[in-house]
């Protein structure tokens, strides 16, 4: 075991100064018979205890995620947390509008559906003065972020069933555990609790606490290079247009 773990490291220390000095790599075998062979020829390096039977290693265990049933219209049900979120007070992570991971700057230059600007939209656009037409105006499911990090049948809720949320449910400001929002409870008597997470833009988080945006997969139909977006604050829910660069919660629905 002792001469494995000295070879191992003797290994890892070449290939680590590969690109410097190092050109060959020399095996000395029990008789000292020495062989060679380049280190721009070596792929990878595995070390296998002969007729070994290995442990199996069980798959981590999915992620499961709630759906409530809100007696909605549409039959669409709503996930009690937030993309990146554990329980429902948690905030959980900021998109921008088709990307599917977190990042530490949002604006024009970072979002991967442009070219730096508002007016070079490469997906997702509808106007060619603001970039390449493609006609596509909802989110297609590789750049839904619900999708993506849930999987299954979780998505982003459409505009329409964002205002569907709205219309068709009591709408109450409250706190949980120190976080304002919204309780959302359906005709039904489920509810879900929205928290009031803000958004963020360029390296920080404005109005957290305050208001609350998610978005929806629908794009803007007048202005490509925004998306529409669930807006509330205390008294008021709304939609609203913002620029797909923002970061924003994302809420999923399911079937």
């Amino acid at each position: 075991m002792k001469k494995i773990i000295t070879l191992f490291s003797l290994v890892l220390c070449m290939f680590a100064t590969a690109q410097e000095n190092v050109e060959y790599m020399y095996i000395h075998r029990n008789n000292n018979v020495v062989d060679s062979i380049a280190v721009t020829e070596i792929d990878s390096v595995t070390f296998a205890i002969p007729n070994a039977v290995l442990p199996d290693v069980p798959e981590a265990p999915s992620q499961t995620y709630e759906a409530v049933d809100l007696g909605l219209p549409s039959g669409i049900k709503w996930a009690t947390c937030n993309v990146g979120a554990t329980v429902p007070e948690e905030y959980g992570c900021y998109y921008a509008w088709g990307e599917t991971e977190e990042k530490s700057n949002y604006e024009w230059s970072t979002y991967v559906h442009c070219n730096g600007s508002n007016s070079t939209i490469t997906k997702y656009c509808n106007r060619s003065n603001f970039g390449a037409v493609d006609e596509n105006a909802v989110l297609a499911p590789e750049d839904d972020a619900a999708h993506v990090n849930w999987g299954g049948s979780w998505r982003m809720p459409t505009k329409e069933e964002q205002d569907e949320l709205r219309d068709n449910c009591t709408w109450e400001w409250t706190s949980v555990n120190g976080v304002d929002g919204y309780e959302v409870t359906g005709n039904n008597g489920n509810s879900i609790f929205l928290p009031a997470a803000g958004y963020r833009v360029d390296k920080d988080i404005s109005e957290k606490g305050k208001n609350g945006y998610y978005w929806s997969s629908t794009m803007f139909a007048t202005l490509c290079y925004n998306a529409y977006s669930l807006r509330f604050y205390k008294g008021t829910t709304t939609w609203g247009s913002r620029l797909r660069y923002y970061g924003q919660p994302v809420r999923p629905v399911c079937e």
